[in-house]
């Protein structure tokens, strides 16, 4: 394997394991050995559904603005705020007007997140 397959860019989009989260969130999945990450867009005001994982999970906001749904509050987050979610916390994410763009960072990596398809998993 070429040392250029480990490169990649957040504004290919043909780039990565893409899959579909819900009605306008979509995600492209790069996973490693012991972390895995995914670049996550959503639509103006798109929601993902409320769902856990036992995977620790960070994100950073890239674009637009969100509201972060978590442990049972929503907190407003904005371009370059970043958040930890232990495992098994309730979650998702609600987009304002201008849609968004997150990057989520698990570790280890999601079993589900390993191939194409739709769904946040549980």
């Amino acid at each position: 394997m070429s040392q250029r397959d480990e490169f990649h860019s957040l504004d290919n989009p043909h780039d990565g394991l893409l899959r579909e989260l819900a009605a306008g969130v979509t995600t492209r999945i790069f996973s490693g050995e012991h972390a895995m990450l995914s670049v996550v867009t959503l639509a103006p005001h798109a929601q993902g559904t409320l769902h856990h994982h036992p995977e620790e999970q960070w994100g950073v906001l890239l674009e637009g603005s969100a509201i972060r749904v978590q442990g049972g509050e929503e907190i407003p987050v904005k371009k370059g705020d970043f958040w930890r979610t232990p495992g098994n916390v309730p979650h998702t994410m609600r987009a304002g007007p201008e849609g968004a763009r997150v990057l989520d960072i698990f570790s280890p990596p999601r079993p589900e997140y390993k191939k194409a398809g739709s769904g946040f998993g549980t």
